[in-house]
């Protein structure tokens, strides 16, 4: 979360009204919240985000009826530099099944390629594989990255998973989704609430709970995630020190696209 610019999903009068999400920091937000101005993706001026590094700060987020948090994949410091490579794996229906198949098979693409990925449940309908690496790749570089990653995949697998755009294009095929890899875009943050029946999280996995047959996008909810918190560790914890260069592995993907 530190340093990452954020777009907050409010809900002020409750869940039972409409909510709303924000970029642009409130006027009555105190100064002491951080917070960095930057440029709007289509140049059409600035907005001043919110950041959240102290408990302080998501406390404050909280009471003012802040229920998910979506961050950008890059920190202050470093902000066309991401430091986060994202595959947002959405089912094509109800089941799980597909997002258990994609997941694991683009853990396995991405290892072939001396990448470490991470799996987090949404708390909404699928998962997000997400993928450390060095902060020295503007977005445009990243997002192609991801693409040929994502392309790489659905010909191997074409009749499970697809890169196309257009709903009616897909057939029922999971849809390997990189477009949050583009600057002012986000993702939604380790351990988020989503405004959903039960309160689930955003949760990050071990990639053994994979093979769970009960594991859903909405497994871990409120009421259950303070008992999986004290008897787990983190399987995100020391996420940073797998970083790794994209310019060092992108060799490896060209030969591995020309086999394919």
């Amino acid at each position: 979360w530190r340093d990452r610019p954020l777009t907050l999903q409010r809900f002020p009068d409750g869940l039972d009204a409409d909510g709303f999400f924000q970029q642009q920091r409130a006027d009555h937000f105190p100064g002491w919240l951080p917070g960095q101005r930057l440029d709007r993706a289509d140049g059409s001026g600035r907005v001043a985000h919110v950041l959240c590094n102290e408990p302080a700060d998501l406390r404050y987020l909280a009471d003012q009826g802040t229920v998910t948090f979506h961050g950008w994949l890059s920190r202050r410091g470093a902000i066309d530099r991401p430091d986060r490579l994202l595959f947002d794996l959405d089912p094509p229906g109800s089941s799980f099944e597909p997002v258990r198949f994609a997941a694991r098979e683009l853990r396995a693409l991405l290892r072939e390629l001396g990448l470490t990925p991470f799996l987090m449940t949404t708390g909404s309908r699928g998962a997000h594989v997400v993928v450390p690496i060095e902060p020295r790749s503007g977005f445009d570089a990243v997002r192609r990255f991801a693409n040929a990653v994502a392309d790489l995949l659905a010909r191997r697998h074409p009749e499970r998973l697809t890169t196309a755009q257009r709903k009616n294009a897909r057939e029922g095929r999971l849809f390997l989704d990189v477009q949050r890899n583009s600057r002012g875009q986000t993702g939604v943050l380790p351990y988020s609430l989503r405004a959903r029946p039960g309160a689930p999280v955003a949760t990050p996995l071990d990639w053994r709970e994979l093979d769970r047959d009960t594991l859903d996008a909405q497994s871990y909810r409120l009421d259950n995630l303070r008992q999986r918190l004290g008897a787990k560790r983190d399987p995100w914890a020391g996420i940073d020190r797998h970083a790794a260069r994209l310019d060092s592995v992108r060799p490896r993907l060209t030969e591995l696209g020309r086999e394919a």
